[in-house]
């Protein structure tokens, strides 16, 4: 998907070059880099249903081939003089390393707002959508301020992908490779937790809570947090704002030209909302 949309969103306003190549391979290192850290980080031994490099080799060669990956993405870009593209793709990298970190200051207090949860996922996530469009123009067209609205519009994509995946744990039938209520297990709260704590008195909340804070929970914890979720109205209304941000998207990209690369950008907007995967 990322590769994809570096050529999709270059097509919109040139021809792609050596440089949007470039712009592209730089993306999946550093991407595949923070996988890598973020599957040490997170303790995790699967990755889309695979087992994760950690699982296989343990966290010191995990930690050391993401530094390899991050400094073969670094040297393709100063070797070539992509210094643009590099400061796009860092400053993605920079954002998704303090998503992270915010995340894990909150979890440990479970006291999320609906605002600080956008915050956290526009960082962890969104922001590198948001390089694959801002690269993509770059490597294209030097005016900034088109470069930057693209950033937004891949920002906006990446959100909505962020809060389909939340819907994902939720549903025992999902396709990710992850295990439904994985995020719960980790006490991750989620837009659809956030709402649906929202929604009840302080004692209900309080007792939400303390199921969400145990460091272990049982199938049944698992499904009681489920059912409250669904209950009060958590599904419908992440669903809600998931649909508001692929909009936001969209109507950026649809102020431009019509194109056959228009409509495929507008088919991967769509794309992130309903996938099952």
């Amino acid at each position: 998907m990322r590769p994809m949309m570096v050529f999709l969103v270059a097509n919109l306003w040139g021809e792609v070059n050596e440089s949007t190549y470039r712009g592209a391979a730089l993306i999946e290192l550093m991407h595949t880099a923070t996988l890598t850290h973020d599957d040490v980080v997170d303790d995790s031994n699967q990755r889309r249903g695979f087992f994760s490099i950690n699982a296989l080799w343990k966290n010191k060669i995990a930690v050391l081939l993401g530094d390899f990956l991050l400094s073969k993405g670094l040297l393709l870009a100063v070797d070539n003089k992509d210094y643009d593209l590099l400061q796009i793709v860092s400053k993605a990298v920079k954002d998704m390393s303090e998503g992270e970190l915010l995340q894990i200051e909150k979890t440990r207090k479970l006291n999320i707002t609906e605002e600080v949860y956008y915050e956290i996922i526009r960082k962890k996530t969104a922001v590198l959508l948001a390089a694959c469009a801002a690269v993509g123009t770059k490597s294209v067209k030097k005016e900034d301020p088109i470069v930057e609205e693209m950033w937004q519009m891949g920002e906006y994509i990446g959100m909505a992908f962020q809060i389909k995946d939340d819907l994902f744990d939720l549903d025992v039938n999902n396709k990710t490779g992850k295990p439904a209520g994985n995020d719960l297990q980790e006490k991750k709260m989620t837009l659809p937790l956030i709402y649906a704590l929202e929604q009840v008195d302080i004692a209900q909340k309080r007792k939400i809570k303390k199921i969400v804070g145990k460091n272990k929970k049982t199938k049944e914890d698992i499904k009681q947090l489920v059912d409250f979720i669904k209950n009060n109205g958590g599904v419908e209304y992440a669903e809600k704002q998931m649909h508001q941000f692929s909009k936001q998207a969209l109507d950026i990209l649809q102020k431009l030209e019509s194109s056959a690369y228009r409509e495929s950008l507008e088919a991967l907007i769509n794309y992130t909302t309903t996938r099952n995967k």
